[in-house]
Parts: C-alpha cells; sequence; structure tokens
C-alpha cells in the first residue's frame, strides 16, 4: 500500500498536449508552393477567333466591288458579314488588306476624302469604261 490512498473513487488524470512545430522558412515557402501549385493546375482553353483571311477577304471584295457601278463605301459591302463586334474589326482589317493588295494589281480604285473618313472603292473596269464613253 505504499504510493496508493486507498479511496473509494480513482482520480482522474490530465494529460496536456501541446502541439510544437519545428518548421524554417524554406519548409513554409515549399509547403506554400506545393498548395498553390495544385490549385494552379488547370486546363486552359483558349476561344478560337474567327478571323477573316484575306484571300477570303479579297474573294469577297472582288465579287462585291465587280457588281458596284459607282465609288462605294468599303463598310456597306460588309454589312452582311458583321454580326458581332469582334467580327466587324476583323472583317474591317483583313477587307483593307486585301483592298490595298487588289489596288496594286490594278483591279479596283480607293479613295478617301478625308483622315479618318469612310474608304471608298470601285472597280477599275468600271474607270475605263467611263473615259472610254466621255471621250
Amino acid at each position: 500500500g505504499r504510493d496508493v490512498f486507498a479511496r473509494g473513487m480513482p482520480e482522474m488524470v490530465i494529460v496536456e498536449k501541446r502541439n510544437a512545430y519545428s518548421a524554417s522558412l524554406y519548409d513554409l515557402l515549399t509547403a506554400y508552393a506545393q498548395q498553390r501549385q495544385k490549385q494552379a493546375i488547370n486546363n486552359v482553353t483558349i476561344a478560337r477567333r474567327g478571323v477573316w483571311s484575306l484571300k477570303d477577304a479579297r474573294d469577297i471584295l472582288t465579287r462585291l466591288v465587280g457588281a458596284a457601278s459607282d465609288w462605294t463605301a468599303l463598310e456597306s459591302f460588309l454589312i452582311a458579314y458583321m454580326t458581332s463586334p469582334e467580327e466587324r474589326r476583323t472583317a474591317i482589317a483583313s477587307s483593307f488588306a486585301a483592298t490595298l493588295e487588289l489596288v496594286r494589281d490594278g483591279t479596283m480604285d480607293v479613295r478617301q476624302d478625308q483622315t479618318f473618313a469612310p474608304i471608298y472603292l470601285r472597280g477599275r473596269t468600271q474607270a475605263i469604261k467611263a473615259v472610254e464613253v466621255a471621250s
């Protein structure tokens, strides 16, 4: 019976637990970087933009300007093809580049009255016929 006291009720033993962490700054940054990498890995899909190719713009302009008998604004040819602002930008840019190629080839004439004014187009064959009729 030494160090034992006989009472009717046993005593509760209180155990205190304390968490002690030991980590260096390198360990903390490594753990943080691993968690960020898990969240950062995603499948990125970029939406495909509808872009006019120069060939398409050239074909469309050749077909449409050939039917025009007088100076006509470039945008009036493209109204049927512009449904959204994104398509409007690509249609105007591609058709302007195609227009410059057609002017260089001698297929059409281009006129712009002022800076930032509308660009006017007409087929070169109409210009030649008008000069022949006037002569």
